[in-house]
């Protein structure tokens, strides 16, 4: 008999090492994070003290090489971790996550000396927040047209602007950035830096009362003025656009795996659920009405998982193709909110109540289908990639 998956080189059973990376993060998620979860949702409490013990687990900052003390996870790792650490609460799960992201321009275009300083000395050795800023009041999805403004004076960039909807803002040390270098240039006019949080000219607003994901903090940056060493500039100049694009490709799959996470959740709730409550004599999941429900959110929870491990797969393989990132994203948000909103209707009434956890989940899902890019831009990456000449 002719073993298919040897000799196409195609398989899905995760590895030794991978089985154990999942067992870790799945104990920690049960064991640290869904017990306190309501809590930290209710008072919008900033999750410290899991954060250390995440980084002590090896959790955080995951994707930092290890020749700057990180573990020099493959995206797909993360992946593996971001599904199980987005069951517990994507709120905890986001916050725990963003050093990842802020690192990121770092780890993909910054020079010996930056790496060695901001991924080793401050985020690894003194267990520093980063955070990643973007975003900007009138310019979420449109990323060319974010005002913020870089001028060269002597050996100091000066930066003014504001950046905005920024998570961790409130506990970041410093800020990865991007701002306009030569704004009449278009997307070649933009650039990245690496700024301290108590640099002078530096503030950062009350953080945002969010809907959901309230163990996020979000918050504003605001830019007067401030100096920034040349040496802060990560890549070249002119570059930042096709750096945070290629950021994007590495940050989605990891997204939409806390989508994937979340998901689970709202499958496993209802499953249990619908084996327990009865309507018209037996358990309502025997009533097709709901049975179909619930094994729609399977059908989907696997389809989403699958189109996650194939981005970041790809990512990993060094295989420059957007779309996939994009399927990803889209499908796992879409999918998630989806989820979330059926898991209320199976819980039906009870299902409303904030004593039951899918009222939770149907809060904290809706931001997958607007941050890291919204479905809609998901849908424009993928009609132009297919279109493209």
């Amino acid at each position: 008999m002719v073993d298919v998956a040897a000799s196409t080189g195609v398989g899905f059973q995760l590895t030794e090492d991978q089985q154990m990376l999942v067992k870790m993060a799945r104990d920690f998620t049960r064991e640290e994070i869904i017990p306190v979860a309501e809590e930290y949702d209710h008072e919008a409490k900033f999750p410290d003290e899991i954060f250390l013990k995440a980084f002590d687990l090896g959790i955080i900052n995951m994707n930092i090489p290890d020749a700057y003390g990180g573990v020099g996870a493959s995206v797909f790792e993360e992946c593996l971790v971001g599904e199980e650490l987005g069951f517990g609460c994507t709120g905890i799960s986001t916050s725990i996550s963003t050093n990842g992201l802020g690192a990121l321009p770092i780890i993909l275009a910054g020079n010996e000396a930056q790496k060695s300083y901001w991924l080793g000395e401050r985020l690894m050795d003194q267990k520093q927040f980063v955070s990643y800023g973007v975003t900007e009041a009138a310019a979420g999805s449109n990323v060319v047209g974010i005002q913020t403004r870089a001028e060269k004076r002597g050996a100091k960039w000066v930066i003014n602007g504001s950046k905005t909807f920024i998570t961790n803002a409130s506990h970041a040390n410093f800020f990865t950035v991007f701002a306009k270098t030569d704004p009449s240039a278009g997307h070649r006019g933009m650039s990245c830096f690496v700024i301290e949080r108590d640099q002078p000219g530096v503030s950062v607003g009350r953080k945002f009362d969010k809907i959901g994901q309230r163990a996020s903090d979000t918050a504003e940056i605001v830019f007067e003025n401030v100096e920034v060493p040349e040496e802060n500039m990560i890549g070249e100049e002119g570059k930042g656009f096709y750096l945070a694009m290629k950021v994007f490709d590495h940050s989605r799959p990891g997204v939409a795996s806390a989508a994937v996470g979340l998901q689970r959740r709202a499958l496993e709730e209802s499953v249990k659920y619908a084996q327990e409550r009865e309507a018209f004599g037996v358990p309502i999941y025997q009533h097709q009405a709901i049975g179909h429900k619930i094994a729609d959110m399977a059908i989907n929870y696997e389809a989403s998982r699958l189109l996650v491990w194939q981005a970041a797969w790809q990512v990993d393989n060094g295989i420059a193709n957007p779309k996939v990132p994009a399927y990803a994203k889209a499908f796992a948000a879409d999918m998630a909110t989806r989820a979330a909103v059926d898991a209320v209707q199976v819980f039906g009434g009870y299902g409303y109540m904030k004593e039951y956890p899918v009222e939770k989940l149907l809060r904290d899902v809706k931001i997958f289908q607007i941050y890291e890019g919204t479905s809609e831009i998901q849908r424009n990456i993928i009609v132009r990639e297919l279109f493209r000449g």
